[in-house]
């Protein structure tokens, strides 16, 4: 009879010293299906929760796990995530550990630019090497969750792993959007399959027992740094499609089981359900944890202020001000200005970089154009705010479910849902 993984005791976490193991965050992918929150921005480097990046959860939870060797490779539009990780992770000189970043450039060996994972870890690799530990953990920046890489690597170095692999039980109905692993009872992978149709299914469960039986890949990786090199001498320009079926072929692959909250931001709708879930009471990744904050950048802002306003599950962040509004179910956040008379329902408000000055309000007034935040009378309904935004008076935007993907003047939609890009203007009375 098969033996249960779900039924097996858990594992005593061996231990082995942290400083020999690399954080490597992928950072350079252009993140084109969360255009237009990407259109200035890299991907990691895209707001959530109101006052994070999505780049703080990986080196969060590196943090939280002692790794201290943290370095995030880059690529496009990735001016806002350097100057945040500068920012955000000073280390001092006695830390013994870094927070580095990669950048992408050209040199005499790499003429074009990254080709895709592998390759960008494959650019680097004489800073990877020079970092002089045993195990490179590799993560991905646009993932939300809460996991301790110590008990990840402990796993891989038990049980004597060329490569361990971080999977997540599936159902039936969510496993064509996974990489699907096929697990044996000794925890080895057998088979990958990327993304199969629902009709070929069949006999890729791994945990026959349980509601979801299928394991799909989250993109989280963690090997010897010597296997690495020698694995990305191969050709492939991708761990998920290239290298990793690659090393199953004659490498002893292993899979570890993550049961907790993960979450991949790679679509608008995704985004914007995920960053209203946290926002709901009991929401599925607790922020309030003493033990493990997310860290972001310090900032000096005033306590927000709430006046005379009605407000529900709302997930609100510092420096704001909130006058007479009525807000249900939202995301609001840092330096958000909220006008009188306002319902916003089922959104997301980034909020601003800086308060404007009085000599900017009167040059607005002056211009004839709205002050940065949601003016007076205005209604917002499944939308997403970027950071900077002027919304007029009286400003009606709507998410319609069968709204096609489109783009206006200072408003795009995706998945029915609409965005108001970093910075735009939406004059008095517009309606979308």
């Amino acid at each position: 009879m098969a033996v249960d993984p779900w039924d097996t005791p858990p594992r005593v976490m061996i231990t082995f010293d942290t400083s020999d193991v690399l954080g490597l965050i992928l950072g350079g992918g252009k993140g084109t299906r969360l255009y237009p929150l990407t259109e200035r921005r890299s991907k990691p480097a895209v707001p959530f929760a109101g006052k994070y990046r999505l780049i703080d959860i990986p080196i969060s939870n590196c943090i939280h796990s002692g790794i201290q060797k943290i370095a995030i490779l880059t690529q496009f539009q990735s001016t806002s995530l350097h100057r945040h990780i500068s920012r955000a992770y000073r280390r001092d000189s006695f830390s013994g550990g870094w927070v580095e970043i990669l950048a992408a450039d050209q040199s005499i060996n790499h003429q074009a630019w990254y080709q895709g994972t592998a390759d960008a870890v494959r650019h680097k690799w004489v800073e990877i090497e020079n970092a002089r530990t045993k195990y490179v953990l590799i993560l991905a920046g646009d993932h939300l969750y809460n996991m301790d890489y110590r008990a990840f690597v402990s796993y891989h170095i038990e049980t004597g792993a060329d490569l361990t692999l971080a999977v997540q039980p599936v159902s039936r109905a969510d496993a064509p959007g996974f990489g699907i692993l096929k697990r044996a009872d000794d925890g080895r992978i057998v088979n990958f399959t990327e993304k199969p149709p629902a009709d070929k299914l069949d006999g890729l469960e791994s945990l026959p027992s349980n509601e979801r039986p299928f394991l799909g890949s989250m993109g989280i990786y963690v090997i010897s740094t010597s296997l690495l090199r020698e694995l990305l001498q191969e050709p492939g320009d991708d761990f998920g499609n290239h290298i990793v079926p690659a090393a199953l072929r004659d490498r002893n692959v292993m899979g570890y089981i993550y049961d907790g909250y993960w979450a991949d931001i790679g679509t608008v709708d995704r985004y914007f359900e995920v960053n209203l879930d946290l926002a709901r009471p009991g929401g599925p990744l607790d922020l309030f944890d003493p033990a493990r904050p997310i860290f972001t950048r310090a900032r000096f802002l005033p306590p927000s202020s709430v006046y005379d306003s009605t407000m529900k599950d709302v997930l609100l962040a510092d420096g704001c001000r909130i006058r007479g509004a009525t807000i249900d179910h939202a995301v609001v956040g840092l330096r958000s200005i909220v006008a009188p008379q306002v319902t916003i329902k089922r959104s997301i408000i980034m909020g601003a970089d800086d308060y404007e000055t009085h000599a900017q309000l009167r040059e607005n007034q002056k211009l004839g154009r709205p002050d940065m935040g949601v003016g007076e009378g205005s209604i917002i309904e499944g939308a997403i705010l970027d950071k900077n935004v002027r919304i007029g008076r009286n400003v009606h935007i709507r998410k319609l479910a069968e709204r096609p993907d489109a783009e206006g003047k200072g408003w795009v939609s995706r998945d029915g849902i609409v965005i108001v890009p970093k910075g735009a203007c939406l004059p008095d009375g517009t309606v979308v």
